[in-house]
């Protein structure tokens, strides 16, 4: 794959950029602090500003490296981040990058992170070279999967008790794009 790290993406709506010291403040008030965005992922709610700061620090820390992606999703008419995508795995081997996402409640339902979903498969594909890109969610966030299958993604599958989040022990659902998908949908 050609990486290119955490470069700016811009749709409409939204500007995907890099994040900076000064986003913990938002991170922690936009979604980060919430149990319930929280809910079905693998960290838990951020319990002081601190704890956004150190991961905020951390992920500066590590743009650097150009096969880290991590996106503050940054509302243009808002100017500060309501949540973040990223890339959480990815395989060499054959070419695949997972995503993952997360975004203030506030912000729930409105198409953003489908918006930002489909630029960061775009850019992955078209950019980054990649031949396959995917994502994962708990069965009990049925929406996390509309984002998927909106965004051209296909069900590949439900791994019967593989994933621990929050929420505890559950099933995972396994969405994927192929480049082949990508290029026939465009």
């Amino acid at each position: 794959m050609n990486h290119q790290g955490t470069v700016t993406l811009e749709t409409t709506r939204l500007v995907l950029r890099r994040f900076v010291a000064a986003d913990a403040q938002a991170m922690f008030a936009n979604w980060a602090s919430d149990q319930e965005v929280t809910r079905f992922l693998t960290w838990p709610a951020h319990v002081s500003t601190g704890v956004s700061q150190a991961v905020t620090d951390s992920w500066v820390a590590q743009y650097e490296r150009p096969d880290f992606y991590q996106w503050a999703i940054e509302l243009r008419e808002l100017g500060e981040p309501i949540g973040s995508i990223s890339v959480v795995s990815l395989d060499e081997a054959v070419s695949s990058a997972e995503i993952g996402y997360c975004i203030g409640r506030q912000w729930w339902h409105q198409g953003i992170v489908s918006e930002a979903l489909a630029a960061v498969i775009d850019f992955m594909f078209a950019e980054v070279g990649a031949l396959r890109v995917c994502a994962k969610h708990d069965a009990r966030n049925p929406n996390s999967g509309r984002v998927m299958r909106h965004c051209g993604m296909t069900h590949e599958g439900t791994l019967r008790q593989a994933g621990r989040s929050n929420a505890g022990i559950g099933d995972l659902c396994v969405y994927g794009i192929l480049r082949s998908e990508w290029e026939a949908q465009r």
